[in-house]
């Protein structure tokens, strides 16, 4: 006779674990947790979780989510033995954070927490985080075979950064530069690409005359100039900003590196970091200080609108913002424009930039791009066309497009811009003069 028990279904496996003092205040995280994972997750406190990560059972997660507030902030020493227990048995960590002080966030993204999400949770947050942590597990999964060390795929940027070097001039305050922010309005559509060569770009314009170019990436989260220039991202960076008020052009030129001594860069931090852990008047004092040493200042925006995003507009010559040709770029250009003159800024400083924009004997493709721009009450300025493959080889070997491929189309209107930039800011200077 069969026995009941063995009718029994076996339990499904625990694929995750939030773990926090208290999950009652984390109620969204709930939630959202059910929504991922049904059944398959469990919760514990900080003591049971150590205790948990040490048995068998713990095999099965696929990641836990450690939900902090500013009252554990007295209490980091157990939370930090909770990440390195999870890290040492390969489980993946997204830490949740409500109100935590910038130190403390930096001291455990600094553990290597693979995500981080801040609490409220945003729509859709943990979900995209989860789907990070399983697409770079399947990648580990398909590298792991290979246990003898290979040469670098030819389109993956090789660990070795090209020159790099901390900036060779002393900071003497004498220039006042042309600040161009670039704003993707919607995710992939090239902003970063373009922000990164065209700093290249205005920085190579000429031999014995070529102005004095720094790049900062302020998307502390995504932000990809080190990867594009394949730099090191430096840990002056983050003591850069979080303590603006008492740093120096000295000490900001420290922060940075140069691209092949031509271009200077500031990269985004090497931990993810909210945007938030800066002020308005922090990003004012980067600026300015940039603005003081080069001529040309390009700042690589994160899409995110914050509490310091006027204070760049404010400060833009021109604000560089990039759609493509697709329904949600023509709605999220509505959506800024309105925000923007609801608050009565400069929307005013807003250039478009058309990228992927189709082809000249694209007759149909082209009449959509002058509907588009007629229906939004906008002029697209600058259409760049695709660069196709060739850009995403010369961003995997972290160079810019004019040393992996310069006759790419997609290159040489760029490079058509950063004349006009040049020219024009020249004969704004003889007018002065």
């Amino acid at each position: 006779m069969t026995s009941v028990a063995n009718l029994q279904p076996d339990p499904a496996p625990i694929l995750a674990c939030t773990i926090s003092r208290d999950v009652q205040n984390f109620d969204l995280l709930i939630d959202d947790m059910e929504n991922e994972l049904g059944e398959a997750w469990g919760d514990l406190g900080f003591d049971d979780a150590l205790i948990f990560l040490g048995q068998e059972e713990s095999a099965t997660l696929e990641f836990v989510a450690i939900a902090v507030d500013a009252e554990d902030e007295v209490d980091l020493s157990r939370i930090t033995e909770i990440i390195r227990t999870a890290k040492a048995r390969s489980i993946k960590v997204i830490l949740i954070a409500d109100q935590v002080g910038p130190a403390a966030l930096h001291q455990l993204l600094r553990l290597g927490a693979e995500d981080f999400v801040p609490y409220p949770l945003p729509d859709g947050a943990l979900h995209e985080a989860i789907e990070r942590i399983r697409k770079a597990k399947t990648v580990e999964e398909a590298q792991a075979p290979a246990a003898a060390p290979a040469p670098a795929p030819a389109a993956v940027a090789s660990d070795e950064p090209h020159a790099e070097k901390a900036p060779a001039f002393k900071a003497k305050g004498d220039r006042d530069a042309v600040v161009l922010p670039v704003h993707g309005l919607a995710g992939g559509c090239g902003a970063s690409t373009f922000a990164a060569n065209l700093a290249w770009e205005l920085a190579t314009l000429s031999k014995t005359d070529a102005p004095r170019v720094c790049l900062i990436d302020f998307d502390f989260q995504y932000g990809s100039a080190a990867t594009y220039l394949d730099l090191p991202r430096k840990e002056a960076v983050f003591d850069l900003l979080t303590d603006t008020a008492h740093a120096d052009s000295d000490a900001m030129l420290a922060a940075m590196l140069t691209f092949n001594d031509k271009l200077h860069v500031l990269t985004a931090p090497s931990d993810m970091l909210p945007l938030d852990i800066v002020s308005p008047e922090d990003i004012g004092r980067i600026i300015d200080m940039a603005r003081a040493n080069f001529d040309f200042v390009v700042i690589d925006m994160p899409r995110t609108i914050v509490a310091w995003t006027e204070t760049v507009l404010s400060r833009a010559h021109v604000y560089f913002a990039l759609m493509e040709l697709d329904l949600r770029s023509a709605q999220n250009v509505l959506r800024l424009v309105r925000a923007l003159k609801a608050e009565g800024l400069p929307h005013e400083k807003l250039r478009y930039v058309l990228n992927r924009a189709p082809k000249f004997t694209d007759l149909s493709a082209k009449s959509r791009v002058k509907r588009m721009a007629e229906s939004l009450d906008i002029t697209i300025e600058v259409q760049l066309p695709d660069g196709g493959a060739q850009i995403t080889q010369a961003n995997d070997h972290g160079l810019p497009l004019s040393e992996n491929a310069g006759k790419n189309p997609l290159r040489k209107e760029i490079q058509k811009l950063a004349k006009s930039l040049f020219d024009l800011n020249k004969a704004v200077e003889t007018g002065r003069g």
